[in-house]
């Protein structure tokens, strides 16, 4: 059995001695397909880790022939630190990436197969928005119905479900040609055919500004493997053992990428003598994920790729890691009994030897000013009296418009923090700007960059003369950069506009001929950059005191190109802009074992995959958490089940839960009722400091006098029924108790009310309220749950036929889940719900 030389040998039980059994039998597992379903804190990266070095010491394969693949370059860069340590300086060589940049390597590789040159431009999100701005204007549609956001969304889909721009044309457009001129777009008010000549105009404009954007390193890269089989067979014989972490979170383009670099379905026969995976055949995968971590589908994430991982590899071994190692037992159990709520899962059971520790705190607040302050009064008291370091606590929240009150209790309370999710470093105009010149350096074809800095800082040349030079590009078939380097040429153009044209090109060509001089130092070219363009001296001479933060940013950038310098032996400009394209959100996370000195703010999706000793999870309410969209489809109420599972296991020693009776919804105050999911939690693991807000205290007591008549009244219709009633296993409703010790009138949604000096008002609500609170309603069509069992069929005003799937006999408030085909899943209130039994 051949091996490395640079790997340092360790011996078996050096690798799997300090394991537990699960984990060491997925460490040494021998076949073509493995999923570890790793539950939250059971130790997973140590185990791919050492997975990984088992393939290299004990079935003999190279270095080079594995291909380890992560989400973010932090979750990478831990990876090849472990490995470094168990391995030896090999594992800096190896391909342990995310699935962008080992899709970057590949194009840059073989990308000029499928027309991609070699130096091709990575756009963000504003280069992207910018570009459909762009499109917008020459196809003269409507930028506020159909944002570039929204439009940017859509080509994502498509293009993680691999449908190409090709495909959406011939369905919706088949008349339309990229690159034309004077289309009209949407004539029949179709908005399905404008997505479809805005995502072919996009494409087609990528393509000649050579520029991919994110999604496309993956779309391309599947491209390519596909329509070159030489090259697919390359990487069939190079890669023998693929790893995935996180593969919960891939997407079908992800998925499909996997399967076309294993050679998965190329048909060859694995060599059956071969120690480990051979030479031939396909690749041996292993994915490591947790389906109840899957909390990405606004991303397209795919919950079904590791929920038929077994389906997909008829071979395939699953091992459960359900030993947490970072958790109380307490705060498991309360993850476990969350998360079993969710239908079709597979069974996982976290528990842990670090005893049951602190039960978790709960506070029910007035509105979210107080809850606020709460919070902030406990990290005081906790820092204070209990000596918590405040960068070991981090508050949670499930949107970022959360954060506003948040940030004022912890400043009135003087508590320092850090906001994470605010502007990020390479979003910074200045910044953007540095990197646009930077970028126009190398791809000269890359319009949008290159217009981005024709008059910044200014000199001189705004849009007429942007407009005369893109006009000028389209008639010679050239790019924007040939437009300006024939400026002489463009008939009409004055001299005031001319002479600065033509001095910008001779300083573009300049500075790429430094460039090309000091290619493997792109911390001399930033600094000729910053210099010689005029962006630094611009800053200095301003009197505006943040210009000066601005100036500090652009050191900081010559910094950043430095270190990537130090840290990267054959360092080249267009790799150092690679680094900074490939930067995600994640990656700018603090280091949780330095001490920043500051509570960390962040909401539910950043989480993933961080740790604090202290946490607490905030808005517990339904229609903040879980989200209002989930009140009327189930898939989406599992999603918002699965975060709160990942928000309560982020925690290590002590969970805070929170809750406000009202908060400030689109200008008006709403009266909230408390999450579900607090329902779901054992009582016994609860420690309510206080259970009910005071105007619900109050409510108590008038109970039997309460009439809150709003019925049609009030101006609800048939959707806001439904959608109000589905807040799953909760009591919450007249004459019903719940676990918060007190009988309420809470609904399942919001209700608008006032609170002012203690006095309690309530209003019309208008028409279309995002959630309603459909207990609070008088209306009963005097249908019983007896009479329903699932199998039943039903017909819904609005929904048409269904049939019962479920039902809950919760008194007055008994609801049933009703599958209405086409139509959905629904969850609705039996005695407000516009249905008849067939």
């Amino acid at each position: 059995m051949q091996q490395d030389p640079d790997v340092i040998a360790r011996p078996p039980e050096a690798l799997i001695g300090d394991l537990n059994p699960q984990q060491a039998e997925a460490v040494q597992y021998r076949g073509p397909a493995l999923l570890i379903g790793a539950g939250a804190g059971s130790g997973k990266t140590r185990v791919l880790t050492r997975r990984i070095a088992w393939i290299l010491t004990q079935f003999g394969a190279w270095p080079s022939q594995v291909l380890a693949i992560t989400f973010t370059n932090k979750a990478a860069a831990e990876m090849r630190e472990r490995l470094e340590s168990l391995i030896g300086p090999v594992a800096s060589r190896m391909w342990v990436s995310t699935f962008h940049s080992a899709c970057v390597r590949i194009l840059r590789r073989d990308g000029e197969r499928i027309g991609l040159k070699s130096g091709f431009t990575i756009y963000d999100t504003a280069d992207c928005e910018r570009l459909i701005k762009l499109i917008a204007n020459d196809f003269n549609f409507d930028v506020k119905r159909y944002t570039p956001r929204s439009i940017l969304a859509r080509i994502s889909d498509y293009k993680n479900n691999l449908t190409s721009a090709r495909e959406m044309l011939s369905q919706y457009a088949p008349d339309f040609k990229p690159g034309q001129r004077g289309y009209r777009v949407g004539r029949i008010g179709n908005p399905e055919e404008l997505y479809a000549v805005v995502y072919a105009e996009y494409q087609h404009r990528l393509a000649a500004a050579n520029a991919v954007d994110f999604d496309d390193l993956i779309v391309r890269t599947v491209e390519l493997l596909r329509a070159c089989p030489d090259v697919a067979e390359y990487y069939h014989r190079k890669f023998r053992y693929i790893l995935v972490d996180e593969y919960q979170d891939t997407n079908h383009a992800q998925y499909v990428l996997i399967r076309e670099l294993a050679g998965v379905d190329a048909g060859e026969h694995a060599d059956m003598g071969a120690v480990g995976a051979g030479r031939v055949g396909p690749a041996w995968i292993t994915v490591v994920g947790d389906s109840d971590q899957s909390i990405y589908a606004f991303r397209g994430a795919d919950i079904r790729n590791i929920q038929d991982f077994e389906q997909d590899f008829p071979n395939a071994k699953t091992i459960m890691l359900e030993q947490n190692y970072r958790s109380t037992q307490t705060i498991l159990d309360a993850a476990n009994a969350v998360i079993a709520h969710n239908e079709g899962r597979k069974p996982k059971r976290l528990w842990t030897a670090a005893g049951a520790g602190e039960q978790i705190t709960a506070y029910a607040a007035d509105t979210a000013q107080l809850e606020a302050h709460w919070i902030a009064a406990q990290i005081k008291r906790l820092h204070t009296d209990d000596g918590v370091r405040y960068s070991d606590i981090a508050v949670m929240y499930r949107a970022n418009a959360q954060s506003r009150s948040l940030e004022e209790g912890l400043i009135q309370a003087r508590v320092p923090y850090q906001l994470i999710g605010g502007t990020k470093f390479y979003e910074r105009r200045e910044v953007k700007d540095a990197l646009a010149y930077l970028q126009a350096i190398v791809n000269p074809a890359d319009d949008i960059n290159m217009r981005r800095i024709l008059n910044v800082p200014k000199r001189g040349l705004g849009a007429r003369a942007e407009s005369q030079v893109t006009l000028h590009a389209q008639q010679i078939g050239g790019t924007f950069w040939d437009g300006v380097a024939h400026a002489d040429q463009i008939e009409g153009m004055t001299a005031r506009t001319l002479n600065p044209l033509m001095r910008f090109a001779q300083m573009m060509q300049e500075l790429r001929e430094f460039a090309q001089e000091h290619d493997a130092k792109p911390s001399q070219i930033v600094a000729e950059v910053l210099e010689r363009s005029g962006l630094l001296e611009e800053l200095k001479k301003s009197q505006d005191p943040q210009d000066q933060s601005r100036v500090e940013n652009l050191s900081q950038l010559q910094s950043v190109a430095a270190e990537y310098e130090q840290n990267t032996p054959d360092a080249t400009l267009a790799g150092f802009l690679e680094t900074t394209a490939l930067v995600a959100d994640s990656d700018q996370l603090p280091d949780e074992s330095q001490d920043s000195g500051k509570v960390t703010l962040m909401t539910l999706h950043t989480a993933k995959g961080l740790e604090y000793p202290i946490v607490f999870l905030t808005g517990m309410e339904q229609g903040t958490f879980p989200h209002a969209r989930a009140m009327e489809d189930t898939s989406e109420l599992s999603e918002e089940r699965r975060l709160a599972y990942v928000g309560i296991t982020r925690a290590k020693r002590h969970l805070f839960v929170t809750r406000a009776a009202v908060r400030a919804q689109w200008g008006r105050s709403a009266e909230m009722m408390p999450s579900q999911f607090l329902d779901e939690i054992p009582a016994d693991l609860i420690d309510w400091k206080r259970k009910e807000a005071g105007m619900e205290r109050m409510r108590s007591g008038w109970r039997a006098n309460a009439s809150h008549d709003f019925g049609a009244h009030g101006g609800w219709n048939d959707d806001e029924f439904d959608a109000s009633s589905s807040f799953g296993g909760s009591s919450y409703g007249y004459g019903s108790r719940s676990s918060y010790g007190s009988r309420s009138t809470y609904g399942s949604g919001v209700r608008g009310s006032a609170a002012h000096a203690g006095k309690v008002t309530t209003r019309r609500a208008p028409v279309r309220q995002p959630v309603q609170p459909a207990s609070s309603l008088k209306a009963d069509n005097h249908l019983r749950i007896e009479d329903f069992a699932v199998g039943d069929k039903v017909t819904h005003d609005k929904f048409g036929l269904g049939t019962v799937v479920d039902a809950q006999d919760k008194g007055r408030n008994s609801v049933i889940t009703v599958d209405f085909g086409s139509s959905g899943v629904k969850r609705l209130m039996l005695r407000v719900a516009p249905i008849e039994k067939l």
